[in-house]
């Protein structure tokens, strides 16, 4: 298949998180018959249960092209115009699967080895698949991951922190609420402060944001609600710490915090001739460190992603193609220049 099939083929392959293993097992027998014929090799990694990541290489693999399997709800299929494929997953991150192993292929075609595929789950919940991965290393270099960039090598991305806020009320009849206490209301105060809280900013990545994500409480409109709670996401450009020293002293006495998965934030190396940008969001990079020292790239847009407008051009996806086939070429070239080991051709 072309890129464009096959984007489209997998963009039809439902695999919100935790339901992957139909678009794996795809991907495996895809990569089956690919290396059936270019002296490869292909794995299924078990994660969990009936969850598994695929890894497919080329002899030792010196530099690893990576990105998640996994998609955000809801699922519906692709749809095509002349210019994008649309549907779920079709730019994070299904075209960029397609485009990393249209590159594979072209890479084996010019006779290079050395190098792997590695298509991991759970990048949109909590990593599973990254950090199952990361204590099975295999020995790669360079890590070229995958996420919607713009066809821009990301300099940067932002870290995350995941947290809770909880108020506590007195629970009372709604038709006499000075005998009670609403924690909705104190937890309503207190989050419409959130604007006015200084939070670290950067000169590459920009500012820290947080988002609230959820409100839940109370037991019923005629009772004065004894517990509220939100769910809250930051952006970091800092370490974690600092922002939650922040938070602490921010809501000290009126409400507690409980912290959740937190991602710390990366700075990336560039690549001559490649444009740069910075990436607001959080990847599994910082999952897989012991694959190599990464790049992040990849095809499409995020302002589209985990919207119903999810696209990818036809167009990105194919210069992403050479993009990904160019900066696996210059991994191998600087581990070979640098060490005397590095890219294979047979």
């Amino acid at each position: 298949m072309n890129v464009f099939e096959l984007t489209r083929a997998l963009v039809d392959i439902e695999s919100v998180t935790n339901h992957e293993a139909p678009v794996g097992e795809y991907l495996f027998g895809y990569l089956s018959r690919l290396a059936a014929g270019t002296a490869g090799r292909v794995e299924r990694c078990p994660v969990k249960a009936d969850r598994f990541n695929v890894f497919a290489q080329w002899g030792e693999p010196v530099v690893t092209l990576s990105t998640h399997m996994d998609t955000v709800p809801p699922f519906f299929p692709a749809r095509e115009d002349a210019e994008c494929i649309w549907g779920r997953g079709s730019a994070d991150a299904k075209g960029i699967i397609a485009s990393m192993i249209s590159a594979a292929e072209g890479l084996l075609a010019a006779g290079v080895r050395n190098f792997g595929l590695l298509f991991v789950v759970g990048e949109e919940r909590n990593s599973a698949g990254a950090y199952a991965a990361a204590k099975d290393p295999r020995g790669s270099r360079y890590l070229i991951n995958g996420e919607p960039t713009e066809n821009k090598l990301a300099a940067a991305t932002k870290g995350v922190l995941r947290y809770e806020i909880t108020a506590r009320g007195k629970l009372a009849h709604s038709a006499y609420p000075e005998l009670g206490d609403s924690a909705i209301v104190r937890l309503v105060r207190l989050l419409s402060e959130m604007e006015t809280v200084v939070l670290p900013s950067d000169p590459v990545l920009g500012p820290t944001t947080i988002n609230v994500g959820t409100i839940s409480g109370g037991v019923a409109d005629n009772v004065v609600a004894p517990w509220a709670e939100a769910r809250l996401m930051a952006r970091l450009v800092t370490p974690a710490g600092e922002v939650w020293e922040i938070l602490e002293r921010w809501a000290a006495g009126r409400a507690t915090l409980e912290q959740g998965v937190t991602v710390p934030l990366v700075r990336l190396p560039s690549l001559g001739g490649f444009p740069t940008s910075v990436a607001a969001f959080a990847t599994d990079i910082p999952s897989l460190t012991n694959w190599g020292m990464p790049y992040l790239f990849g095809p499409g847009s995020i302002h589209v992603a985990h919207t119903p407008n999810e696209r990818v051009s036809v167009s990105e996806l194919e210069r992403a193609v050479d993009a990904y086939e160019t900066i696996a070429l210059a991994a191998l070239e600087r581990l070979d220049q640098g060490s005397g080991m590095g890219k294979q051709v047979s």
